[in-house]
């Protein structure tokens, strides 16, 4: 059987070469499809509302002030999105990062982050939004015994977010430290008194993930939280050891062995002590050396980081 199929009609012939000199002016912008800003006709699935879209992972040199007077420009992955009501098909996403750069250039750290919130919170006319800023933080630490110094690299996050008319201030702070299991410290010493055999206690590279909402007018410098977790866990890891530091680090940690339970409270006390944090959120993973699994432990204090379900990456996303 033959059928007929209807001729395809010609394509037209199309330029293969860039047009280096065409320029755009406003008449031809006018005329650009814009589908991401369309009528609600256009909206794929349920038409319901949606608390966050945005950008991760927009990256561009911000200033930090340091607590000593000075400044310092870091690389700074931002996290931006805003709420989109049901019947709205999509926002201008390139609105956040001209926000962005518009604030860079001008504002230190939080005040980019205020203004840029400001802005695309008008010009995309959403009700809620937040904004979240990563970087590496460095600080030059001492050794212990031997006078060497080195750059030891915080993880942070700052955040802010707009929702429901209310603003908050939010710091995400990581912390490495060593965790000697004080059960094994006991058992190693009842080896060595009873049937004088030698034995180590073991301990494991530790990490402890921060959350705190900020508040009051004082300033919460980074150096601050650095100095907070110390007085918490005085195990930080080292960067610069001689042999003599290293013999103070095991000895500091046989002064300080913590399970991960003690941890999260040790942190807890100092957070609860400081007035220029509000509600807060610690999260603990000990790295077990002599588990094939994490020790881990989460303590919340406040309704801001209050949870019922946990995300399934929520410890495995912690990694020292």
């Amino acid at each position: 059987m033959t059928v007929n199929r209807p001729l395809t009609p010609a394509y037209p012939a199309l330029s293969r070469t860039y047009p280096a000199d065409f320029t755009v002016d406003e008449q031809y912008r006018a005329t650009l499809p814009d589908l991401q800003n369309g009528p609600a006709s256009l909206i794929v699935g349920a038409r319901t509302e949606i608390q966050h879209v945005g950008i991760s992972n927009f990256r561009l040199p911000i200033r930090y002030k340091r607590k000593d007077g000075g400044e310092i420009t870091l690389e700074t992955s931002v996290t931006g999105t805003v709420s989109l009501e049901a019947d709205r098909k999509g926002i201008n996403m390139s609105r956040i990062m001209r926000s962005f750069y518009a604030h860079a250039e001008k504002d230190f750290s939080l005040a980019v982050l205020s203004g840029a919130l400001d802005d695309y919170k008008e010009h995309l006319d959403s009700f809620d939004a937040r904004i979240q800023m990563r970087l590496a933080y460095p600080m030059r630490v001492g050794s212990l015994r031997s006078g060497l110094e080195g750059w030891q690299y915080y993880d942070i996050a700052m955040e802010i977010v707009d929702q429901a008319g209310q603003r908050l201030r939010i710091i995400h702070f990581d912390y490495v430290y060593s965790s000697t299991c004080p059960c094994s410290l006991e058992l190693s010493e009842h080896a060595r008194e009873r049937r004088a055999q030698l034995a180590t206690p073991h301990s494991q590279r530790s990490i402890a993930r921060i959350s705190a909402v900020m508040q009051g007018e004082d300033k919460l410098w980074f150096e601050d939280m650095v100095a907070l977790c110390r007085r918490a866990v005085a195990t930080e890891t080292q960067v610069m050891v001689k042999r003599e530091d290293e013999q103070a680090f095991a000895e500091l940690n046989a002064a300080n062995p913590i399970f991960v339970e003690d941890a999260v409270r040790a942190f807890a006390q100092q957070l609860l002590e400081e007035p220029r944090i509000g509600d807060f959120r610690v999260i603990a993973s000990h790295q077990e050396s002599l588990h094939s699994h994490d020790a881990v432990s989460l303590l919340t204090e406040g309704p801001t980081f209050a949870q019922v379900s946990l995300d399934p990456m929520t410890f495995a996303g912690l990694r020292a």
